[in-house]
């Protein structure tokens, strides 16, 4: 067992491999609990995309003691409530609860994460529910289509290529069998993290997990081959044409994280350089864009500094009435520009970061955010002290720092460009909707 007395977290690790996080906050009877598995669209090849998000619907389907969704009823009734996410990097299942109600949580992910059934009638069911949610979240919503397009043009042999939901024809030729084997593959407590916040002991904690998880056979995980991103040699464009009312534009280039950079300080810097183009109404997007040249009627820029391969730096926008996209891009650029040949103010930069680390301050006021925070980190391959350590990394970003990860990385050579030209809404059909409950 370690102990973290800074943080208040302890660590513990079952001999299957399964490691236990628990974040003690004390301050309302309440705990989460997140059961983190090591895999995601990341791992997923050509023909197969989306299985990682279709299994994640198909463990509340039934285990060889609970029924289809009795899972989710046993949890409703006693009073909390549970949903999973599936990311590129990881899927996750989590539960809000009452503090005394840890052990139906442990119980019964204990039980799919081993037991679970397979249906094939279940899964002709779900896979089509899942189809449903493509068509309503990405095929009937231009912006979302235009980013995919984007993020297919920009990663070319990376795993981060295709979506998360995967691309139809994959769904429409998945089948059980291949659920099967990817949970075979992946779902095991040695590819596993929990992670408990709240009010809850340690102890307590760690001795349920021996109680449930204890005796869950550990699994020989797939080996991954390294799929490294090939070197972008100049800038790439794709237009998109899709029934929309407005224009809109995806740009995005190529930076480190905290998992690739050369320099410890530069995935920070970033992350501020992203605060000070959108971190609100006094950031120069708003003020500039918005407000002052009303050349956008909205735009934003975002940087995810802790993804475990390169990523992207991205900025978005739709231009205000009477002005171009070719009009929004050049302000984007110039706003980039400025940043490159001219250090940020002192003041403005030290205002920027107080509004970053308040913001993590008040992330860290949720329970869940905390345990998202370390599951996420540590399910990635890196430490979930990073998080803990994020406010200090902050504040120690200079205006020098600023203005070199601006001109290293912001430039043309590994720009990626979307453009969505919107086409006639008149003759398109409204979709059949069915709700997910995942």
């Amino acid at each position: 067992m370690k102990h973290f007395p800074e943080h208040n977290v302890h660590e513990y690790q079952l001999t299957n491999g399964l490691k236990v996080i628990v974040k003690e906050d004390h301050r309302a009877p309440v705990m989460v609990s997140q059961v983190w598995y090591k895999v995601g669209s990341s791992y997923e090849s050509g023909g197969a995309t989306g299985v990682s998000h279709v299994l994640e619907h198909m463990m509340f389907k039934g285990t060889e003691k609970l029924g289809p969704n009795e899972f989710s009823r046993i949890i409703a009734e006693n009073g909390g409530r549970e949903n999973a996410f599936t990311g590129r990097d990881y899927t996750a299942y989590f539960q809000q609860m009452e503090k005394s109600r840890l052990r139906v949580s442990f119980q019964h992910e204990a039980d799919r994460m081993r037991n679970l059934l397979l249906n094939p009638e279940e899964f002709k069911k779900e896979i089509k529910v899942v189809m449903e949610e493509r068509r309503m979240r990405t095929e009937d919503d231009p912006q979302s289509l235009t980013y995919e397009a984007f993020n297919a043009a920009a990663y070319v042999n990376s795993p981060y290529h295709a979506p998360i939901i995967g691309w139809m024809d994959d769904l429409e030729n998945m089948n059980v069998d291949d659920l099967a084997d990817w949970y075979r593959m992946w779902y095991a407590p040695n590819n596993a993290t929990i992670v408990v916040a709240g009010d809850v002991n340690h102890k307590e904690v760690f001795d349920l997990a021996e109680r449930y998880f204890g005796e869950l056979e550990p699994s020989q995980v797939a080996d991954r081959k390294p799929r490294v991103e090939v070197d972008q040699r100049g800038e790439r464009r794709v237009k998109i044409k899709a029934p929309a009312q407005l224009p809109y534009i995806m740009m995005g280039y190529k930076t480190p994280t905290v998992a690739t950079a050369e320099e410890k300080w530069e995935p920070y810097a970033l992350d501020v350089l992203a605060a000070i183009l959108d971190g609100g109404n006094s950031a120069r997007f708003s003020r500039n864009l918005v407000r002052g040249s009303q050349v956008a009627a909205g735009v934003g820029a975002g940087y995810n500094l802790f993804a475990p391969r390169t990523e992207l730096f991205t900025f978005s926008g739709t231009p205000s009435q009477g002005r171009s996209l070719d009009d929004l891009e050049k302000a984007i650029k110039n706003e980039i520009k400025k940043l490159q040949e001219k250090m940020v103010d002192q003041a403005e930069l030290d205002r920027v970061k107080a509004q970053v680390v308040a913001g993590k301050v008040y992330e860290r006021d949720s329970v869940f955010y905390q345990a998202m925070s370390i599951g996420q980190l540590e399910t990635v391959g890196l430490n979930w002290m990073l998080g803990e350590n994020y406010a200090d990394n902050i504040k120690a970003v200079t205006p020098e720092q600023i203005r070199a990860v601006a001109s290293k990385y912001l430039n043309s050579d590994t720009l990626t460009v979307a453009e969505l030209d919107p086409q006639a809404i008149g003759n398109a059909k409204p979709a059949r909707r069915t709700r997910s409950a995942h």
